[in-house]
């Protein structure tokens, strides 16, 4: 049977129409070989699409078409034309007129090819950036956890798709008002103790620092599937999981962040 796609067709959804477009996936960009594990393609595939990945991996869409095409698979091109002409966002005011002094350039590139989240870096830059200014972050996708976080405290945000490999997101600040994230922690910590307390007999405990992700996220939301609604989850961490927090508030999850030290980070996620 065939299956009609477009650009926003989820990857889970290949998957289970057809198995083979799992290898035939990989063999567009080896940073899709992590699918192969049932455990990551259980977190990855069900929450990204086909416009998502060929971001992630640095490929076209037109790439898994091509892929797709041959294992049965139908392409709604009209479809695909309209989601790719609403991704085109016309440049931003803020960019037009910002004078090249002022945009301060961050390439996170090699840390992330360390394995290292690049996030308190940019934090770092951000704290020391003056009103009127722009931090450029040259990455190989779009950060758009990034882009919600700090559309929080006041920040216009932009990607800008350069190629295939390459995007540059510049975050604007606006006004002198003091960043009220410290790493992401500050701005949840308020009331860590009263909420422990809440829920001192009451608490479902996992440890998720000794996982390289995204399993922690993976193991996380598997937890909160089955938390009771007068409990919370108490969860040990090796850094904010930044990309975990939209979803919390999707989820309509409250939860409070704990910095104990550099490499640990206590969370209490609950309901209400």
């Amino acid at each position: 049977m065939i299956m009609t796609i477009n650009f926003n067709t989820k990857i889970a959804a290949l998957l289970k129409h057809n198995p083979a477009a799992l290898e035939a996936i990989v063999s567009i960009s080896p940073k899709f070989t992590k699918l192969r594990n049932p455990i990551l393609r259980k977190v990855i595939a069900g929450r990204t699409s086909i416009s998502m990945a060929s971001k992630l991996g640095g490929c076209s869409v037109d790439d898994f078409f091509n892929k797709l095409v041959p294992l049965g698979f139908e392409i709604d091109r009209e479809a695909s034309a309209i989601e790719g002409d609403k991704e085109k966002k016309p440049v931003p005011e803020f960019l037009k007129k910002i004078p090249a002094g002022k945009i301060v350039e961050l390439d996170v590139r090699p840390v992330i090819e360390t394995g290292k989240d690049p996030l308190k870096t940019i934090l770092q830059k951000v704290k020391l950036l003056e009103a009127g200014s722009i931090l450029k972050i040259v990455n190989s996708f779009e950060p758009t956890p990034l882009m919600h976080l700090l559309g929080k405290q006041g920040f216009e945000s932009y990607a800008e798709p350069v190629s295939e490999e390459l995007v540059n997101t510049y975050f604007y600040k606006k006004t002198d008002q003091p960043l009220v994230l410290d790493t992401a922690g500050t701005a949840y910590a308020e009331g860590w103790d009263r909420i422990l307390d809440r829920f001192k007999d009451k608490l479902e405990t996992i440890d998720v620092r000794q996982l390289e992700m995204p399993l922690p996220l993976h193991m996380i939301l598997e937890a909160l599937e089955t938390l009771q609604k007068d409990k919370a989850l108490y969860v040990y961490h090796k850094r904010i999981p930044v990309f975990l927090l939209p979803e919390l508030e999707e989820k309509k999850f409250s939860f409070r962040i704990k910095e104990v030290s550099d490499a640990e980070v206590h969370l209490l996620i609950y309901k209400g």
